[in-house]
């Protein structure tokens, strides 16, 4: 874990630089432009559909009538938004996962590649179309999994732990693959992610909880959610940020497995030296090589 804690301070490091803070921002106006938008236009009819959802579902008004008169009266007021910022919260995380992918991928290799590993040669073993469907499979299954496991959200500890792993894991496919399509072969791709796993879902994990923080804004109490439309592009920024740091933190770590992998194919792949055998002991009285008729030990006379 030592590797995975180095890329982590390497990361933080790089996310004080200004070219970082400045392509940091380019999702936030596109999201979270578009996010306040439809929130702004938006936001009162779907907090008022689904009250009205809640209150006209057979299945689901003798709960909410219970629970609004349990509370005094303040479920009522708060169930419309709480499901929207509920419903609205996935979709900003894929979508501040998938910009700062597309915006910032390459040009954080870029930069940690010039900085760190100049010698580190491109092999280019991925396309520009294979990292779209790589993310857009990835981030499908991701969803179709969250969907299946939203009865187990209302387990208090699965609640903690369920979506922090999915999160992570599409973080990780996704990262991991910006990370290596420019100087890794598939080959080398899938070696390392072979080898690397469970450090790379660690950091993948890491990163779902670090998402996971901005949303306790609003999980913290009612008072947030009427000023959500004001708060959403705030998200937004949170959000990439986050990933920023993600993508950073995986670049670090997947360059210097990769570089390590190479070092180690280099090894193997030099001829063995071998040595010349020792010479033999020349025995007394003996010629030695190109000694000629003066090789035999001189007589002494009497």
């Amino acid at each position: 874990m030592s590797k995975v804690l180095d890329a982590f301070w390497r990361a933080l490091g790089y996310c004080l630089l200004p070219r970082v803070i400045f392509l940091s921002l380019l999702p936030v106006l596109l999201l979270g432009g578009l996010a306040f938008g439809l929130a702004w236009f938006f936001w009162d009819p779907a907090v008022e559909g689904v009250r009205q959802f809640m209150l006209d579902t057979p299945l689901l008004a003798p709960v909410t009538a219970w629970i609004d008169q349990f509370t005094g009266g303040v479920f009522r007021s708060v169930i419309g938004p709480l499901v929207v910022v509920v419903l609205a919260v996935p979709v900003m995380i894929v979508a501040s996962l998938l910009l700062v992918s597309a915006f910032m991928g390459s040009t954080v290799v870029t930069l940690v590649a010039r900085r760190r590993f100049e010698t580190l040669e491109r092999r280019h073993g991925g396309r520009w179309w294979q990292a779209l469907w790589w993310s857009l499979g990835s981030t499908l299954l991701a969803l179709v999994v969250m969907v299946v496991s939203l009865p187990l959200w209302v387990i208090p500890p699965l609640a903690l732990l369920v979506p922090p792993l999915i999160w992570g894991w599409l973080t990780y496919r996704v990262m991991v693959y910006d990370a290596l399509s420019d100087h890794a072969t598939h080959e080398e791709r899938l070696a390392i992610m072979r080898r690397h796993r469970t450090p790379l879902l660690v950091i993948g994990v890491v990163s779902g909880y670090l998402g996971a923080a901005p949303s306790l804004i609003w999980a913290m109490g009612a008072l947030a959610l009427p000023m959500m439309p004001l708060l959403i592009p705030v998200f937004v920024w949170l959000y990439t940020l986050v990933f920023v740091l993600a993508a950073l933190w995986f670049t670090h770590y997947s360059l210097a497995a990769l570089d390590a992998l190479r070092r180690e194919q280099a090894v193997e792949v030099l001829p063995p030296v071998v040595q010349p055998a020792p010479a033999a002991p020349a025995l007394p009285g003996s010629p030695t090589t190109g000694s000629g008729p003066d090789s035999f030990p001189p007589i002494a006379l009497p």
